[in-house]
């Protein structure tokens, strides 16, 4: 068991939950129900406890270059208050890990790497410094994240902020993040999510986590607000299509087979960590002529596909599932495989092994879910 506990693990005991080891942390995986957790995302809102996630500082002249190095995507080019999703890449270009990062000013950014990876980011982070202008400050363990997902989330933060501030959080856009004053607090507000529906993330010390819980939790009443805990979360951004760490991103995964080619910026000018195996590796075609490739699998019939299971063509094995089970918003299953490219193009039928038994998949484009706007 570990024992990595979060400043809010108190108010998920009161809350009934029960917990689970994610990423050497005590998270809770549900409090009542992870069906109604799930449909009050999609339906009204679902409050998260993120706090296992990391959170690390790059401040200083040159953070803007050291980024563009350490990195694979050009954080230079993001907008003081906005964020982009990007990859930390080893030399070889395998994934160390997905993160988003802020641009807060000039010389000053926030990375969030994922929970199990925090340290592993931030000790790479600190490694590729040498030689540059900068500060790498690790502050996850001083710092909570909540989230508050769901089509009713800023009508829940609009009662929390003064009025004065309400167009901050009005106007704020996906990917961007302001301070605001939240419950009292100056808090970093971020528009962000990992469910696919709007949403917010708030970054708090962990001392005023506890009683900014409490304050979400009251404005959201009315409003449909239930606290969520991992498995409502897991099965939200499976069908938001988005990809999670362990399972459809690891070092021996590159962005071009995982479809995230789009955030590697080989035309940047300065070199990043991973630029010669990436570009290789794009020359070469994989994950667009040969290789394999991560696609969204809808199941024909009722039983679900789980991760590790077979993927088959005719009997023959071309992939495996990393993600998989039923959809409760769609009423049908869902899942994430890597398969060979030749039978990753949308329509494609391919059977899974469901313990022994193929069953029918068709290959989607991603996302499965979709908000309307």
């Amino acid at each position: 068991m570990s024992d990595n506990y979060t400043a809010l693990y108190e108010q998920h005991k009161k809350a009934g939950a029960s917990f689970t080891d994610f990423g050497g942390w005590q998270m809770p995986l549900k409090y009542e129900s992870e069906l109604a957790e799930h449909h009050a995302v999609r339906n009204a809102a679902g409050l998260f406890d993120l706090s296992h996630m990391g959170e690390v500082w790059v401040t200083g002249p040159q953070a803007a270059a050291f980024l563009d190095y350490a990195l694979v995507g050009k954080l230079s080019a993001v907008a003081e208050g906005r964020a982009k999703y990007s990859l930390i890449c080893d030399a070889d270009g395998g994934i160390i890990d997905d993160l988003i990062t802020y641009r807060r000013s000039e010389d000053k950014f926030l990375v969030v790497p994922n929970a199990g990876n925090a340290a592993v980011v931030a000790a790479a982070l600190l490694e590729r410094a040498a030689g540059f202008d900068v500060v790498v400050k690790d502050a996850s363990a001083e710092t909570s994240l909540i989230a508050v997902q769901g089509p009713n989330a800023e009508a829940i933060l609009l009662k929390l902020v003064p009025a004065e501030q309400h167009s901050l959080v009005t106007d704020l856009k996906y990917y961007a993040a302001v301070e605001v004053s939240i419950a009292g607090d100056e808090l970093l507000l971020a528009r962000t999510g990992y469910t696919g529906e709007d949403g917010f993330e708030i970054y708090v010390p962990n001392q005023d986590a506890a009683e900014l819980w409490e304050a979400l939790l009251e404005a959201g009443e009315g409003h449909g607000l239930i606290p969520a805990g991992l498995a409502a979360r897991d099965s939200l951004r499976l069908e938001a299509g988005m990809p999670l760490y362990g399972n459809e991103l690891s070092r021996h995964v590159n962005a071009y087979s995982a479809g995230l080619g789009p955030v590697v910026s080989l035309a940047k000018e300065s070199d990043f960590v991973g630029k010669e195996a990436l570009a290789a590796i794009k020359a070469a075609g994989v994950g667009s002529t040969k290789g394999q490739k991560l696609v969204g699998l809808k199941g024909t019939g009722r039983r679900a596909a789980r991760a590790h299971y077979s993927v088959l063509k005719d009997g023959t094995l071309i992939g495996e599932v990393t993600s998989g089970q039923p959809s409760p918003t769609l009423g049908y299953p869902v899942a994430l495989a890597y398969v060979d490219v030749e039978h990753s193009a949308p329509g494609t039928t391919v059977e899974v092994d469901l313990r022994g038994k193929a069953e029918a998949f068709e290959v989607v484009a991603l996302p499965f879910y979709k908000r309307s706007k």
